[in-house]
């Protein structure tokens, strides 16, 4: 089928990309705008010590736990009333965060903003793939949304750092409010959804347990591993629950009528690479925003704002690579070609700042390689976006939308952990074996700043060999063709015809 023979196409949906843009954008950088308006938000609350890792953390736990639930639901609600509902959720969540006058009304809030973001982000997601479906305009649907989905958490530090220097941390908060009107007005006017794409299938009631409490388990292990250490029985108690869990929710899935998540979509090839390449880049990817925060803050001196604007570049290659080069060779090359070059070029801007040190500038090592990753990781984001939900079939779309939204939410937990302990580790060896140099109280903050930068550096060999695992995840699993045919929505996971159905009829 060419293009000129295509089903009928939705003549709003440039403009609705536009408000899911900006939904998708809301969600990514409440992962990080709060982290950098934290301090000020435990000086005014009160929170403890022990309990301000929380308002990270609530937040993570209710997305990641109740992501597969909230695309099931946008598949059988439908996407743009799910759509609809998580804004003015997340936007009301988002509100009461920014009135609390407690640790437990700004906790409550954050956990709300998780659920309502549960919802959202699979919408979202699913929206373009039901609207979406000539290959060109698909790749570049997917080409916004996958640098929007990259450079949002560099937009919320720049953005969280602007707003806690110039107004308060609880702007941070009530900035959702202003996106989320926006976003909702636009949905009402300008989003429609093909009928006849709905999941009328009951709920798996089951599965949904199994998955949201073991997907819940999995991120609270992979947070207190990062705060407890490994071997600690918190930590391990939550992940050994987890993948019990997990393996639980596999085997009902497989057995029962109309599971939450069908194993189908995982289990084809090109998906279930597409899911686990996301998974692996974002683990190695955290490294960078993890570390070049600290970095930049306590050994180069800059401010919350500066240190914001200093990812920009990042988000400038990002939007070079996803909406450029990713989007125009799509069509035309196997998706592993843009792929595998895109995690490489990535694992080596991690390998360029692993040469970080004390006395270094932000322009011969931290510049060039936020540029690089940002054009590396739009290489894999956009198209492993595209792939993970390419074929699927209409009635499946949120919740193979929700799995992208996994891949990186599960990816996130790990990556934080798992870097933060081996930088942790690294620095402490560093400080016990130079402690003889220490002479004077100067000597100490310099051996202390040279230790943290030690433990910087071995993390990033590391994220760049996980960013190199990414590619050879991507190189082994994905063989998808170039798509340059007609609409895809029913494809089969190489890019062949699998059904024909009837052109879809766009509503509100």
């Amino acid at each position: 089928m060419n293009e000129s023979t295509a089903q009928p196409l939705d003549p709003r949906r440039w403009r609705a990309l536009a408000f899911i843009g900006l939904a998708q954008l809301m969600v990514v950088l409440d992962g990080t705008i709060v982290n950098i308006a934290l301090p000020s938000a435990q000086h005014d609350l009160g929170i403890s010590d022990a309990n301000r890792q929380w308002v990270v953390t609530a937040y993570a736990l209710a997305f990641g736990g109740l992501l597969l639930f909230g695309g099931r639901i946008a598949d059988r609600w439908g996407r743009r009333r799910a759509f609809i509902i998580g804004l003015i959720g997340f936007a009301g969540a988002s509100a009461l965060g920014g009135a609390a006058v407690n640790t437990g009304m700004l906790l409550g809030a954050r956990a709300l903003q998780g659920a309502f973001g549960a919802i959202l982000a699979p919408a979202a997601l699913s929206l373009l793939t039901v609207m979406f479906t000539q290959p060109k305009e698909r790749a570049k649907a997917f080409g916004v949304y996958g640098a929007i989905s990259g450079g949002g958490a560099a937009i919320g530090l720049i953005l969280g750092g602007a707003l806690t220097e110039y107004a308060s941390w609880r702007w941070t908060l009530y900035v959702n409010v202003l996106f989320a009107v926006v976003a909702v007005a636009g949905a009402i006017f300008e989003i429609k959804e093909p009928h006849g794409s709905r999941n009328t299938n009951r709920l798996d009631i089951p599965g949904i347990l199994l998955a949201g409490s073991g997907l819940a388990s999995l991120v609270y292990g992979f947070s207190k591993a990062s705060t407890d250490g490994w071997s600690s029985s918190t930590t391990l108690g939550f992940i050994i629950a987890a993948v019990v869990l997990l393996a639980a929710f596999v085997f009902v899935q497989a057995r029962t009528k109309a599971p939450l998540l069908p194993l189908r979509v995982v289990l084809d090839r090109n998906r279930g690479g597409a899911y686990l390449t996301i998974g692996i880049a974002v683990v190695g990817m955290f490294g960078a925003f993890l570390f070049l925060t600290y970095y930049l803050q306590v050994v180069l001196g800059y401010s919350p704002l500066k240190s914001g604007l200093a990812f920009l570049p990042m988000v400038v290659g990002m939007m070079i690579g996803a909406t450029q080069v990713a989007v125009r060779l799509l069509p035309k090359v196997p998706t592993r070609a843009l792929m595998v070059p895109g995690a490489l070029i990535a694992a080596a801007a991690m390998l360029i700042l692993t040469q970080i040190s004390v006395g270094g500038s932000y322009a011969t090592h931290v510049l060039p390689a936020l540029l690089m990753l940002g054009f590396g990781m739009g290489l894999v984001f956009m198209p492993a976006m595209n792939l993970a939900t390419r074929g699927v079939k209409p009635q499946d779309a949120g919740v193979a939308s929700a799995m992208v939204s996994t891949s990186q939410q599960v990816g996130g937990a790990i990556g934080t952990s798992l870097l933060s302990t081996i930088a942790n580790s690294a620095t402490a060896n560093y400080a016990s074996s130079h402690a003889a140099q220490v002479h004077s109280k100067a000597d100490g903050v310099q051996l202390g700043l040279q230790a943290m930068v030690h433990g910087f550096s071995v993390a990033y060999w590391i994220a760049g060999g996980l960013l190199a695992l990414a590619a050879l995840s991507a190189g082994l699993l994905i063989n998808a063709r170039p798509q340059s045919g007609g609409p895809d929505v029913h494809a089969s996971g190489d890019g062949t015809k699998a059904t024909e159905d009837a052109p879809p009829v766009f509503a509100h």
